[in-house]
């Protein structure tokens, strides 16, 4: 076994580091928080961050990642909090530990529900700061070096979360080292015969497979040399995983031409064309198989030359061609460049910011979705096989496989999707539910007078196109409520022969405004055009005539039939009142309920127990839920923890098991007990009840309250 690494074995490294000290003091920090401790393997628990901190070192990440990921154990397995990080290094260290430290705690179990909580809470800290990736990738991959120590079942779990979830994220980030060896390890425990039989094969034949890979070197090497070329040659066997994926997808192990690999490592981009042509020039290049991804990089910045070549012997090698600039990204990932503050950083930086545009896009959209659509999003926008297709320009636009001319031209730019027209792909008229193909040329064209359709919504694949199609006509739908609202005002106004300027001066206005809590005119409008307040209502408020709408409904409330319209309450009066439910009790479907007329803000719906609501009040009126709504509800729980034990991850998982979602999280200290106040959308009291009863049996969980 290997001796169990130091903070010595790093500290040559870590020694050239700007902030050497700050590191050095967070390793004591973290060294002095896990004495004692012990992983499965039997090493001291101290040699894992220092393990994730090796793998980082290697990806050139920042010094704030690197402190963080000494530290990144101290919350989950230490007694640590975020205020104690925040006070002892930064807001930024204990906001990435933090994160790193939720995410941690959670696993991937079968069922969809609980899946999906899973990868929001990975996504989530991915959009907030991609550096909590790159910890929980480095922590994942020390983890499965040494999945031995775990049970067999424990190992396949990992396994199978590893390549479901961490993979994936690894691959879109360009991170290509760790993506790797996680794809090898992950193979092996989740099919250790195959992983073993190709792994047999592959040593059958090292021996000649190294001899193949040197006598090449040898040619290349002295066709760089004569040409007075300064580079650096490797050579390699694919690994176990490359040769896996492609003898499951159908080939034999014969056609496997790829097997033998070169990679030359040159100064400059014009030294890599040059390189292939020497090399063409010796060996005949296999037809189809050559990629220029310098002139067209993916998306993900990865930049090289692939040919594939009929070597010594007749025997096939690919061999990639790159600087060793090109070579740092493709092996360790964009983000670790942002530390590199001579090349570039800021357009690094926006590289990277589009790349996690369609994260964001996901997470913005999942609000207001079902959990299945939201595990629908995550699997078409990010864990989806990509296509890689190209502007008239040559620029790459990736996208995933199934996408239109649509997805195309909302990637570009919003305003190039909204006044979209058509599409020439490959010199070819399509439609514009064409679904498009890897290495197609797509030319969109455009009308500065068009505008989108909705039939879209239904052609195009990415939650970026989408969220652009509905925004455009919330817009529009706005537009045309504010132009009705204004239009009803004034016929109101005209009725009552009554001037504008008479009854909304400035002055007016402005107490209108400030009254409603409404931004502006438009606003105003807006919601005079949505029913949300009559044009009557608005003018009797500007002559304080206020009896006209609610003392009038006050006293006629008991000779008005209840009115059964499309709204989640039925109410005594009148559809075009507003109704609201109130943020102090925030009841749901089911419970008793009873409304109060207020000022200016229509019906507030409170429980009938709210200590709010005065009984006796002549503003009350009674209303109740309509049952064939079908809307979800918001309302707040409070999840009192004994111990001081920090279990929201456990509470989260097991409240996204019902179908449910926690939206927002306070955490509370209160009698030397804490509580997590969460405000969760659910269905109704049944489902809510039945979370609380499932929170309950959480351990460490005294009670599930209504309220404080």
């Amino acid at each position: 076994m290997d001796r169990a690494i130091t903070f010595e074995d790093l500290e040559e490294k870590l020694k050239k580091r700007e902030n050497y000290t700050k590191i050095k003091r967070a390793y004591e920090y973290a060294y002095k928080e896990h004495l004692g401790m012990k992983r499965l393997t039997g090493d001291d628990f101290i040699t894992h961050p220092l393990e994730v901190t090796k793998i980082l070192l290697d990806l050139n990440v920042d010094d704030t990642t690197l402190i963080a990921a000494l530290l990144h154990e101290v919350i989950n397995n230490g007694n640590k909090t975020y205020e104690d990080l925040k006070e002892d290094f930064s807001d930024e260290v204990a906001m990435i530990v933090s994160s790193v430290s939720k995410i941690n705690k959670l696993e991937l179990p079968d069922n969809n529900e609980s899946s999906v909580i899973y990868l929001r809470k990975i996504l989530v800290g991915l959009a907030e700061d991609v550096r909590v990736l790159y910890i929980k990738l480095a922590d994942r991959l020390h983890n499965m070096r040494t999945n031995w120590a775990i049970n067999p079942a424990k190992q396949k779990e990992k396994a199978s979360e590893t390549m479901s979830v961490l993979v994936p994220i690894a691959h879109r980030l360009g991170i290509n080292s760790i993506k790797s060896e996680l794809e090898n390890l992950s193979l092996y425990y989740l099919k250790p015969d195959v992983y073993n039989d190709i792994l047999e094969k592959l040593n059958n034949t090292v021996s000649e497979l190294n001899d193949y890979l040197e006598a090449m070197k040898e040619s290349i090497i002295e066709i760089l040399t004569d040409a007075g070329i300064t580079f650096e040659i490797k050579g390699r066997v694919k690994s176990v995983y490359s040769i896996y994926n492609k003898l499951n997808n159908g080939k034999k192990w014969d056609n496997i031409y790829d097997i033998l690999a070169l990679r030359v490592f040159v100064n400059t981009e014009a030294e890599c064309y040059q390189v292939i042509g020497l090399i063409h020039s010796r060996f005949r290049p296999m037809p189809k198989r050559f990629k220029d991804y310098i002139a067209s990089p993916k998306e993900n910045m990865y930049q090289s030359l692939h040919t594939t070549v009929f070597g010594v012997d007749g025997k096939v090698f690919e061999i990639q061609v790159r600087t060793y600039e090109m070579d740092e990204i493709a092996e360790k990932g964009l983000a670790s460049h942002w530390s590199y503050k001579e090349k570039g950083t800021k357009k690094i930086q926006n590289i990277m910011e589009q790349k996690l545009e369609m994260f964001r896009n996901v997470i913005e959209a999942s609000n207001d979705e079902s959990d299945i659509d939201f595990e629908e999003a995550v699997n078409t926008n990010i864990f989806s096989d990509l296509i890689y297709t190209y502007t008239p320009k040559g620029d790459v636009i990736e996208l995933p496989v199934g996408s239109t001319p649509i997805d195309f031209a909302y990637r570009i730019h919003s305003k190039v999707g909204d006044t979209t027209v058509g599409a020439i792909v490959n010199d070819q008229i399509v439609p514009l539910s064409y679904e498009l193909q890897n290495e197609d040329v797509v030319n969109i064209k455009t009308n500065p007078n068009a505008t989108p359709n909705q039939d879209w919504l239904n052609i195009c694949k990415t939650n970026q196109a989408k969220n652009k199609i509905k925004a455009y006509f919330s817009k529009k739908d706005k537009e045309l409520y504010i132009t009705k609202g204004k239009d009803i005002l004034e016929k109101e106004l005209r009725k009552r022969k009554l001037s504008f300027s008479e009854v909304l001066n400035s002055e007016a206005i402005n107490k209108i405004l400030k009254d409603l809590k409404l931004k502006d005119l438009d606003d105003l409008y807006l919601a005079i055009g949505s029913l949300r307040y009559t044009a009557g209502y608005i003018i009797n408020l500007c002559s304080n005539d206020i009896k006209q709408v609610d003392d009038i409904l006050i006293e006629k409330k008991r000779e008005i039939p209840k009115i059964n319209y499309k709204s989640d309450i039925l109410v005594e009066g009148t559809p075009n009142i507003m109704v609201n439910i109130a943020k102090c009790c925030m009841p749901v479907k089911g419970d008793d309920i009873v409304g109060f007329i207020t000022k200016g803000q229509g019906i507030s719906i409170h429980k009938k127990n709210c200590k709010n609501v005065d009984i006796d009040s002549d503003r009350l009126i009674e209303v109740s839920w309509n049952m064939e709504s079908t809307n979800n509800y918001y309302t707040n729980i409070y999840v009192i923890i004994k111990d001081n034990k920090d279990i929201l991850a456990e509470v989260i998982t097991e409240i996204g098991k019902r179908n449910s979602l926690v939206r927002a999280c306070k955490t509370i200290e209160k009698d030397d007990k804490l509580i997590y106040e969460l405000n969760i959308r659910i269905k109704d009291k049944v489902e809510l009840e039945h979370i609380k009863k499932e929170v309950r049996k959480l351990s460490n969980v005294i009670d599930v309250a209504d309220n404080l």
